[in-house]
């Protein structure tokens, strides 16, 4: 959760393409970031896999007007609407991007070669048939950022009832790491983003940063396997919400259209 999905940054400077505000080679830079290459497999009309910009523009020519996300786990479908091999795909890699205006979903597959320090990283994104339904389980930003403040205090807590290294020297690393990162640039999300997609994604990163720290660092002030499952069981619910608001504000600029088209 600290890092950003390769969903959201598809779907987001996907958007500011689609809505002109960004050129394709901006977005593409975007999109990519640290990785070597992302190519588009299974595009209708193309026999092989094709590099970002054409894909970008072939689904603008099959009529796809924004781009939304979904961040399934085991037993929550998070932004799925089917079928069974799409949201199977997309629940084996964690995330996908779905199309609006197509019944097209794109999963992708990560490929990486080479030493500790020095690994290349490639991405193709398989391009599936979707259902065209409503996702599911995804909230209106509202309700994403009321459930996230109560969301954070409850991780703070948790933090420092069950995780003693949470309060040490490690935490002190990574809340300091969130913070240079966030203060580098403000980009959250790309151009065309309501102000509050920005600021409920970035509280997400927040909340999913702590319930990573207590979940990573060793099993912090938890000794038995009572106290282990307890803390495991108080963290969940955390973590889905903090997915469950990084869905939305992704997802705002497509619902920020559809109720302009009403």
């Amino acid at each position: 959760m600290l890092s950003e999905p390769r969903s959201g940054r598809l779907a987001a400077w996907g958007n500011a393409l689609l809505a002109g505000l960004v050129s394709p080679d901006d977005c593409v830079l975007a999109v990519v970031g640290d990785d070597a290459v992302h190519r588009v497999e299974g595009l209708p009309g193309e026999s092989g896999p094709v590099g970002l910009t054409l894909a970008l523009g072939r689904l603008r020519a099959l009529g796809v007007s924004g781009l939304r996300i979904a961040l399934p786990a085991p037993g929550h479908p998070l932004g799925l609407s089917g079928p069974a091999e799409f949201n199977a795909r997309a629940l084996e890699a964690e995330e996908a991007v779905v199309c609006h205006g197509a019944a097209l979903g794109l999963v992708p597959e990560v490929y990486e070669a080479g030493p500790d320090g020095d690994v290349h990283v490639e991405v193709v994104w398989h391009v599936l048939p979707v259902r065209e339904a409503a996702p599911a389980d995804v909230p209106s930003l509202g309700e994403a950022e009321r459930e996230l403040a109560e969301a954070l205090r409850d991780a703070t807590e948790v933090l420092s009832r069950l995780d003693v290294a949470g309060s040490g020297p490690v935490a002190e690393a990574v809340i300091d790491a969130y913070r240079a990162r966030a203060e580098r640039g403000r980009e959250v999300l790309a151009p065309g983003y309501p102000p509050r997609a920005v600021r409920v994604l970035e509280l997400a990163q927040r909340v999913g940063m702590l319930v990573s720290l207590a979940s990573e660092n060793g099993h912090g002030a938890a000794v038995t396997s009572g106290e282990m499952a307890a803390r495991a069981a108080a963290l969940r619910p955390v973590e889905r919400t903090a997915r469950r608001a990084q869905v939305a504000a992704y997802n705002a600029y497509v619902e920020e259209r559809e109720r302009g088209a009403r």
